[in-house]
């Protein structure tokens, strides 16, 4: 069995780390977010956070920023859920 997101720190850290950006204002973005709605994200919303951080900074600032919508892989419901979220930090 697989452990979740929020039962082990490790993976809860990871995020975190994995959340600090090269541009300035995704980094405050996503740190603001997570500060305030780390421990209670469920798995399908740290998966929706993980793909989203695979996007190259300025594609993932003009989705926070709501300039564009999610193209290919990160076009799923969880993601669209998750980015109203993180637009409304």
């Amino acid at each position: 069995m697989s452990i979740t997101h929020q039962a082990d720190p490790v993976k809860r850290a990871r995020l975190r780390w994995r959340g600090r950006r090269g541009l300035l204002e995704n980094d405050l973005l996503l740190t603001r977010f997570l500060d305030q709605h780390e421990e209670t994200l469920t798995d399908e919303e740290v998966e929706a956070f993980s793909i989203l951080l695979e996007l190259p900074d300025n594609e993932l600032l003009n989705l926070l920023l709501a300039r564009n919508e999610p193209e290919g892989e990160a076009d799923v419901p969880h993601v669209h859920a998750l980015l109203a979220r993180l637009r409304a930090v």
